[in-house]
């Protein structure tokens, strides 16, 4: 009958690789970073065009997507105290369950983000840690400040109306674009590298250039396709098509006089 040193012997396996060995390993893959980097935008390629002074005065469909807009969140201002709190509560739920994850990015002065995905659960604690992780050693005692624009929204850690709620609640899912400001101002001028350590930097990349909306336009309408106007306009090409049809109900109502 064996030992129960023998048995514990046999038992354990000839061979044991430590974590740390194992990442050492050559043949080990190394590990996907959790989090991207982008680099600041470069001037030569993605500076701001020039656009004429008419592109920033709203269009009558802007007037109107806005009017709508507006009517339509003052109509669920006033009908919310009338809906069932259980339909509120689904709806709610529903919302959770449809944005598991946010991702957020972080900008900092000089225009370099650092992007990661959280869960929706996670305080706004979680973005400052994953934030201050990246910095360089002697940067980070430095406090800073996450915060939303526009309009501007400071997200601190201090305020108890924000570090208790989740990312969810704080509206930032599905994904969000925030701004930091350190404490130090001089780590705020644009021309001042963000204060990343190298091995944040080196997982640098472009970042997208945003399609030209001029380039993403909708292809005109065949001329076999009628182009749609606003009900009442007129046009020239109405009255050389052939003539006007009138309505069956003004019809009706010539005919009564």
């Amino acid at each position: 009958m064996s030992s129960p040193a023998e048995h514990q012997s046999a038992s354990e396996p000839t061979s044991s690789v430590s974590p740390a060995q194992a990442i050492q390993s050559p043949s080990a893959q190394p590990e996907k970073p959790s989090f991207r980097v982008y680099r600041p935008p470069q001037a030569s390629t993605t500076s701001p065009r020039e656009l004429p002074e008419d592109y920033f005065t709203p269009s009558a469909a802007d007037l109107k997507a806005a009017q709508a807009s507006l009517s339509a969140r003052t109509q669920a201002l006033v009908n919310a105290p009338l809906r069932n709190r259980a339909v509120r509560e689904a709806e709610e739920t529903a919302k959770r369950a449809k944005y598991p994850t946010t991702t957020i990015r972080v900008r900092f002065p000089d225009r370099t983000q650092l992007e990661k995905t959280f869960p929706s659960t996670d305080k706004i604690k979680s973005v400052y840690a994953f934030v201050r992780e990246c910095l360089l050693e002697d940067v980070k005692p430095i406090k800073f400040v996450i915060y939303q624009t526009p309009p501007k929204r400071e997200l601190r850690v201090s305020d108890p109306n924000v570090r208790d709620l989740s990312l969810f609640d704080l509206h930032l899912a599905p994904s969000s674009v925030l701004h930091l400001k350190f404490m130090e101002d001089s780590l705020n001028h644009v021309d001042v590298p963000a204060p990343l350590d190298a091995s944040v930097l080196a997982l640098a990349e472009e970042l997208p250039i945003p399609p030209d909306p001029e380039s993403t336009s909708p292809p005109a309408s065949s001329s076999s396709t009628p182009s749609a106007r606003p009900v009442g306009s007129s046009s020239s090409s109405s009255t050389s098509s052939g003539p006007v049809k009138v309505p069956k109900w003004l019809k009706l109502g010539h005919g009564k006089k």
